[in-house]
């Protein structure tokens, strides 16, 4: 039996001259213009979408809103489309176990190489995650061109703190990094993965300059290299992780003054945007992926500078697992204004939809609790909320925090509700005592909120 391996089965020279990476890559979009943008993006999906309508998943999707293959033309018909979420990919897999019927994998004598991964299970149950050779590239590269554009040069130390195992991200990062830069990398993982106390070790013993991962983890490395006495021996320069609502300054701080980097992106998509040099707003990697802002109670799209669920289309992922109009429940706003290239700038992660909590007719995004108490030195910063529900059915969220000890509680609470804009229960612990809750040791996304309720 023949079949092509994994980079035969695109063609990986024409993957760059399409997502060009370094000075190509500035250079062919600072001089863009929006037209040729869309143009560009035009093209894309019209392959992305007779590679969709082969897909089972799809076909059953449109087919029942009456949808033909006539009727979408190009991308400005976009919007024609349903869009859909983790809940119906779900309840793909459960229909056609085990891998459900999105992927389009075909048949195992034909089909191209395929890598398979799962989510982290943040919000639920692990999801499956399938790629092709060159959807798995491209998204790749993306994550390789933004870190180089952020700053990353051939001679850093890139220690990377994503989780491994069936999760997805340690291994794309790690790919991204060894694919598509020359900087050195070493593939820590979570706190159950390799002991934080010899992760630090491992930084001052290879002379890691850039870390990479989830801030809360980054944040509580650098605790753990104070306590060790290993500052000295380590010098960070780069921390390129998720800061969400977060302000940047304590993770700074916390690694005496390397600079941070945001960007976003999930487990079905890969990188979506990520900041540039001049950190000022996340650029959406617009040659790769269309980003749609879309009311989380309407479903229609928001004006410029209002909030709005992350709807995503892969342009380039059309191969293995096709991406289109996945509504992430993520939500963010588009900035004002043009920025270094062409492309337009978001706000960041702002929390989900999907994890919001509706308190006495307030809508509450637990992760925004992380800006409230980012620069209190009473606080360690980390939290954790536990949503809950009395005998008369009515919902209550108890914030449960880790002070050092000096915090005055009542002023704490009081700051939480101006902040929150409505009142929560304020509950203290010690450094270390969320810990088990969030599981911040052992997952690359901590968990903060905790839904008690009998519902």
């Amino acid at each position: 039996m023949t079949y092509p391996t994994y980079f035969e089965a695109f063609d990986h020279r024409q993957v760059l001259q399409d997502y060009p990476i370094g000075e190509a890559f500035i250079a062919r979009y600072q001089s863009m213009s929006r037209d040729e943008l869309f143009a560009l993006q035009d093209a894309q999906f019209q392959r992305l979408m007779r590679r969709g309508w082969e897909v089972p998943f799809y076909r059953r999707l449109w087919g029942e809103r009456g949808i033909e293959p006539g009727d979408i033309r190009g991308l400005a018909d976009i919007g024609k489309l349903p869009v859909y979420d983790k809940s119906d990919l779900m309840a793909s897999i459960a229909e056609h176990p085990p891998y459900g019927d999105f992927h389009g994998m075909g048949e195992a004598a034909t089909r191209p190489p395929t890598i398979f991964h799962t989510t982290s299970g943040t919000t639920g149950k692990p999801q499956t995650l399938m790629f092709g050779p060159k959807g798995r590239e491209v998204g790749n590269l993306l994550v390789g061109r933004m870190y180089r554009w952020m700053g990353l040069e051939s001679d850093d130390v890139v220690h990377s703190v994503y989780g491994h195992g069936m999760i997805n991200g340690g291994h794309y990062i790690r790919e991204a990094v060894t694919h598509y830069t020359n900087s050195v990398f070493l593939s820590a993982g979570t706190g159950i993965e390799t002991r934080s106390v010899n992760q630090v070790r491992l930084m001052a013993d290879f002379g890691v300059t850039a870390i990479v991962g989830f801030v809360d983890y980054i944040r509580k490395l650098a605790a753990t290299a104070e306590a060790e006495g290993l500052f000295d021996q380590i010098d960070i320069r780069m921390i390129i992780g998720h800061l969400g609502t977060e302000d940047r300054a304590s993770t700074e701080a916390a690694w005496h003054g390397a600079k941070a980097y945001d960007w976003y992106g999930v487990g079905d998509t890969g990188s979506i945007a990520g900041e540039g040099p001049e950190r000022d707003g996340m650029y959406v990697w617009e040659d790769a992926q269309y980003l749609e802002l879309l009311g989380v109670d309407d479903g229609q799209p928001v004006a410029r500078g209002e909030t709005g669920d992350m709807v995503v289309t892969c342009l380039y992922k059309d191969d293995i697992a096709p991406c289109i109009r996945f509504n992430t429940h993520d939500i963010t706003h588009e900035l004002d204004g043009r920025g270094e290239i062409a492309f337009k700038r978001i706000a960041g992660f702002k929390g989900r939809s999907d994890n919001m909590v509706k308190l006495r007719g307030i809508n509450v995004f637990p992760h925004a609790i992380g800006a409230l108490i980012e620069n209190r030195d009473d606080l360690t910063g980390e939290y954790v909320c536990h949503l809950r529900r009395d005998a008369h059915q009515k919902d209550h969220m108890v914030v449960t925090l880790e002070s050092r000890g000096w915090t005055d509680k009542t002023a704490l609470a009081e700051a939480l509700r101006q902040g929150l804009g409505v009142e929560v229960e304020v509950a203290l612990v010690k450094p270390g005592g969320t810990a088990k809750a969030t599981e911040i040791d052992t997952r690359q996304k901590p968990l903060r909120l905790i839904d008690e309720r009998d519902v």
